[in-house]
């Protein structure tokens, strides 16, 4: 991606413009997800509108809880004029199968709780439903 000079601004104000932390812009620099910005000759960091959109973007991936490997894959085909939408389709399809596990695994659990919690008096004995299960093997 070419950055001008022009119209540039600093970590700050790219963060409050994007929502993204500046402590998570410099995280996303140090893992590659996001690109080394420009300097000044002072050494500050120097951030140009098309920075702002790509930190929108990743911040809306991440809302929807994809991985930052799958970040990165995404905002290369975003970046990219010859990519193939059922590259991006198929992404979202595999992510979607990995929240509905996920869903599953946390139903399972609350049942378990749910269940657990019932046989717990919560009084001032020390008898505990709750803690034996967790002990046990």
């Amino acid at each position: 991606m070419v950055r001008t000079m022009g119209d540039t601004m600093n970590i700050g104000r790219a963060a409050k413009l994007s929502g993204v932390s500046a402590k998570m812009i410099r995280h996303y620099e140090s893992i590659g997800l996001f690109p080394k910005p420009l300097r000044t000759n002072s050494g500050y960091r120097i951030y140009a509108m098309t920075d702002v959109h790509t930190l929108k973007f990743v911040k809306r991936a991440r809302a929807l809880g994809f991985s930052m490997a799958d970040i990165k894959k995404l905002v290369g085909l975003w970046r990219s004029k010859t990519r193939e939408s059922a590259q991006v389709k198929a992404m979202a399809l595999s992510h979607i199968q990995e929240l509905e596990q996920k869903i599953q695994e946390l139903k399972s659990m609350s049942e378990a709780l749910k269940k657990l919690t019932c046989h717990c008096h919560g009084d001032e004995r020390p008898n505990c439903p709750i803690l034996d299960d967790l002990a046990s093997e």
